[in-house]
């Protein structure tokens, strides 16, 4: 049985995907695990290959989502990241880290913020 908190998460990657894909980005993996973490969607444009943290919240109770990408989620991403990078063989290519954000603001208006190059490889 899946937890609330894991259908919430799909919840806001499934808009996260319709946000990147209708920016003209290609996804090229979702929910990419290894022991050192997850990558929650790894997309594509033009050469560059993204790996995307999507932080979803149903207000800002707890501050904003993308306050929940700390060092440490960092450093784990990029780990994660450079399993990805070695198993399909992506050798000398663009990367960037960035972080999508979804929150609903107090009159229940949704807010989609997406930072490129939110961080670099640690």
């Amino acid at each position: 049985m899946k937890t609330q908190n894991y259908q919430k998460g799909q919840q806001g990657e499934e808009l996260a995907v319709t946000f990147l894909t209708n920016a003209n980005y290609r996804v090229l993996d979702r929910n990419y695990k290894r022991s050192t973490g997850e990558i929650d969607i790894v997309i594509q444009k033009e050469e560059t290959i993204v790996f995307v943290e999507v932080k979803y919240r149903k207000n800002l109770k707890y501050g904003f989502p993308r306050e929940a990408v700390n060092l440490s989620k960092q450093k784990r991403i990029g780990k994660t990241a450079l399993w990805y990078l070695k198993e399909k063989k992506l050798f000398d290519v663009s990367v960037r880290f960035d972080v999508l954000e979804i929150y609903f603001e107090d009159d229940g208006k949704r807010v989609i913020n997406h930072y490129e190059n939110a961080f670099m490889l640690r």
